[in-house]
C-alpha cells in the first residue's frame, strides 16, 4: 500500500521550497536556546554581604579605610573559604563595643561586577531566601513538562499551524510581561506560561520539520535543527553583557519572538496531519504547491484517502515484558542523566571561579563540533556505542574534577574548565543521540507513547539540576564546588555503562509490533540479515520475516527520526 512518503520522494524530499521552511523552522531554536538557560542570568546570585545597619551609603565595593574598618566591625568573618565575609549575619553590639551579638541581617549589598540588578538582588533572595531562584527555575521547567503534552495534544486537536500561532502569541505576551513583573510570585507564574508556550513551539517545528521532509532526510534534519541552539546562547550572553539588568535582557529576547507570528502565514499545514484528519482536498494543495516551488510533478496516480496509516498503540504496553521493561527503564535514566548534566553544568558553571562570559561562551561553543561529530558518527558507528561513549565521557570528565576543584585549587580552574566542557560535549551529543536510538528502540506501535514519556523523564532531570547546583553553592569552599559536578558523572557513568546492555539498531530491521519490540536483539534475531539499505526503503517487521514474501504484504519501514516531536534542547 502506498504512503504519504512515496509522495514526498517524487515531489522531492528536501527540495528548495522545503529548505526554505526548514530555515524558518530553525530560528525557534536560537529562541528555545535563550529561553532555556536564561534564568542562570536573571536569578544570578552574585558575591554580597549584610548591609551596614543605618550605613545607607553602603557598598560592596570598600569606599576607604573608614568604610573598611565599618565593614570589619560590623560583618563577622566568613567560614567559607571563598568569602572574606559572612555574607548572612551581622553583629549587633549591646552594652559596650566588645559584647556583639551574631544575628540575620534583612538587607544586603551585592557586587556588582557582572550584573546590576537581578531578580535575586532586586527581592534579596539570598540566606534565608536563597531556594526561591531554584524554585522559579524548576516551574519554568515544569512549564515546559505541562507544554510538551498540552500543545502536543492540541496540535494533534486543532492542527500545527493553529497551535504554533497559540504558542506564539502566548510566548510573546508572556515573555514581555515578565520584564515588568512586579515581584517574584508574578515572575515566576509567567515563567510557567514562557516555559509551556516556548518549548511547546519548538516541538511543534521539530514535528513540522520531519513531517514536511522526505524519510531519507529525516534524521538530517532531526539532528540540524538543533544546530542554531548554542547560538541562542550566544545571544544571551551577548545581551547580558550589554544590558546587565534582569528585565532588559528579558526584553532582548522576547521581543524579537515578533516574528514567529507570522508563520501563521509563512508555514503550510502539515499534510500528514490533514490526511490523518481525512482533509484529502487540503493535503493535495499543499503538496501541489510544494512540487511547484521544488520544480516536481505531483503524482496523479496517488488517491490520499487510500494512503497507508498506522494504529498506535498504549505506551503501558512497554512494560508487560521483562526485557521491554528493562530496556524502557535504561532508556528513562538516560533521558533524566543527559537532560540532567546537560543544564547542571551550566547552572553550576557560576560557581566554579573564572570570567562568567567567557565560561557561558565557551560550554555553548563546545555544542556546535558536538552536533557535527554526532552526525558523521552515527552515519558510521551505530547508536549504541556512540550514544555510550559520549554518556560514559562526560561521567568520567565531571568526577575526574574532584582532583581539579579539591587537590589543584584556583590554578586549576583552567583544567576544570576544560573538563566541564567536555562533560557539556558529551551531554550535547548524547541529547542529540538518545532521540535517534530511543525512537528506534521503541515499537512503531508505542513509538509516540515513549517518547513523550522520555520527554517527561528528562524534565524531571532539568528539574534536579538546579538544587544539586544550589547543594554547591550552599556548601561552599571547593567541596560546594566539587559535589554537584560528582553527583552528574556518577548518574551519567552508570546511564552510560547501562546503554551497552541495549541493543544495536544501526542497519537492523526495526521492531513494529509489541511482539518484534521483544525479540528485538536477541541471539536468534541477531543472525538475520542486516537491515543495508536507506531511510526510504522497505521494512519487514521480525514477525513476518519467516513469511513468504509472495503471500505477505510488507509494510512501510517506519522511521524513528520522525517521532522526534518531543524535543527539549
Amino acid at each position: 500500500m502506498a504512503s504519504l512518503d512515496d509522495i514526498l520522494k517524487k515531489i522531492g524530499e528536501f527540495g528548495r521550497y522545503q529548505v526554505w521552511l526548514f530555515v524558518l523552522l530553525c530560528l525557534p531554536s536560537t529562541s528555545n536556546g535563550c529561553y532555556m538557560m536564561m534564568m542562570i542570568l536573571l536569578a544570578y546570585t552574585p558575591k554580597h554581604r549584610c548591609k551596614i545597619p543605618g550605613y545607607d551609603n553602603d557598598t560592596w565595593t570598600v569606599q576607604g579605610d573608614y568604610h573598611s574598618s565599618l565593614i570589619n566591625t560590623t560583618i563577622p568573618a566568613s567560614d567559607d573559604s571563598f568569602y572574606d565575609y559572612d555574607r548572612c549575619h551581622t553583629y549587633r553590639y549591646t552594652g559596650n563595643a566588645t559584647n556583639a551579638i551574631r544575628e540575620r541581617c534583612s538587607a544586603y549589598v551585592y557586587d556588582k561586577e557582572i550584573f546590576d540588578e537581578t531578580i535575586v538582588t532586586r527581592g534579596d533572595l539570598v540566606c534565608d531566601q536563597g531556594m526561591k531562584p531554584a524554585h522559579a527555575q524548576v516551574v519554568y521547567y515544569v512549564g515546559v513538562m505541562v507544554g510538551d503534552l498540552f500543545f502536543g495534544q492540541l496540535s494533534d486537536s486543532i492542527g500545527r499551524s493553529k497551535t504554533l500561532l497559540i504558542t506564539s502569541v502566548a510566548l510573546l505576551v508572556s515573555s514581555v510581561g515578565t520584564a515588568f513583573a512586579p515581584e517574584f510570585y508574578s515572575f515566576t507564574v509567567l515563567q510557567f506560561i514562557v516555559g509551556a508556550s516556548n518549548h511547546g513551539m519548538f516541538v511543534l517545528v521539530c514535528v513540522l520539520c520531519i513531517e514536511l521532509v522526505g524519510p531519507s532526510k529525516r534524521m538530517v534534519a532531526g539532528v540540524s535543527i538543533h544546530v542554531l541552539f548554542p547560538f541562542g546562547l550566544f545571544w544571551l550572553a551577548g545581551a547580558g553583557y550589554l544590558f546587565r539588568t534582569w528585565w532588559a535582557i528579558q526584553l532582548a529576547v522576547g521581543v524579537p519572538c515578533v516574528i514567529y507570528i507570522a508563520y501563521w502565514w509563512l508555514m503550510p499545514e502539515s499534510p500528514r496531519w490533514l490526511i490523518s484528519q481525512g482533509k484529502y482536498g487540503e493535503a493535495e494543495q499543499i503538496l501541489r504547491n510544494v512540487a511547484q516551488k521544488n520544480g516536481t510533478q505531483y503524482p496523479e496516480k496517488y488517491d490520499l484517502s487510500e494512503l497507508e496509516q498506522h494504529k498506535p498503540g498504549r505506551m503501558w504496553q512497554l512494560f508487560t515484558n521483562k526485557t521491554l521493561a528493562w530496556r524502557t527503564m535504561i532508556i528513562f535514566l538516560n533521558w533524566f542523566s543527559v537532560a540532567q548534566i546537560y543544564f547542571g553544568v551550566t547552572i553550576h558553571m557560576k560557581n566554579l571561579g573564572g570570567n562568567f562570559y567567557f565560561k557561558f561562551v565557551i560550554l555553548a561553543l563546545v555544542e556546535i563540533p558536538a552536533v557535527a561529530i554526532t552526525v558523521l558518527m552515527l552515519t558510521k558507528l551505530g547508536r549504541k556505542k556512540v550514544h555510550a561513549f559520549f554518556m560514559i565521557l562526560a561521567g568520567v570528565a565531571c568526577l575526574l574534577t574532584i582532583f581539579t576543584v579539591l587537590l589543584g585549587g584556583q590554578s586549576f580552574e583552567p583544567v576544570t574548565l576544560a573538563l566541564c566542557c567536555l562533560g557539556k560535549l558529551g551531554a550535547a551529543a548524547g541529547f542529540s543521540i538518545i532521540y535517534v536510538y530511543s525512537s528506534e528502540l521503541f515499537p512503531t506501535v508505542v513509538r509516540n507513547g515513549g517518547m513523550g514519556a522520555s520527554s517527561c523523564v528528562a524534565r524531571f532531570g532539568s528539574m534536579s539540576a538546579p538544587y544539586i547546583a544550589k547543594i554547591g553553592d550552599a556548601v561552599g569552599s571547593t567541596y560546594g564546588q566539587a559535589i554537584p559536578l560528582i553527583v552528574f558523572g556518577i548518574i551519567a557513568l552508570a546511564a552510560g555503562t547501562l546503554t551497552l546492555l541495549l541493543p544495536e539498531t544501526w542497519n537492523r530491521r526495526l521492531p513494529d509490533t509489541i511482539q518484534d519490540g521483544i525479540h528485538f536483539g536477541k541471539a536468534f534475531d541477531s543472525n538475520r540479515p542486516a537491515y543495508m539499505g536507506s531511510d526510504d526503503e522497505e521494512y519487514i517487521p521480525a514477525k513476518e520475516l519467516s513469511s513468504d514474501s509472495n503471500d505477505t504484504e510488507s509494510p512501510e519501514r517506519e522511521q524513528p527520526a520522525e517521532n522526534r516531536s518531543l524535543i527539549e534542547n
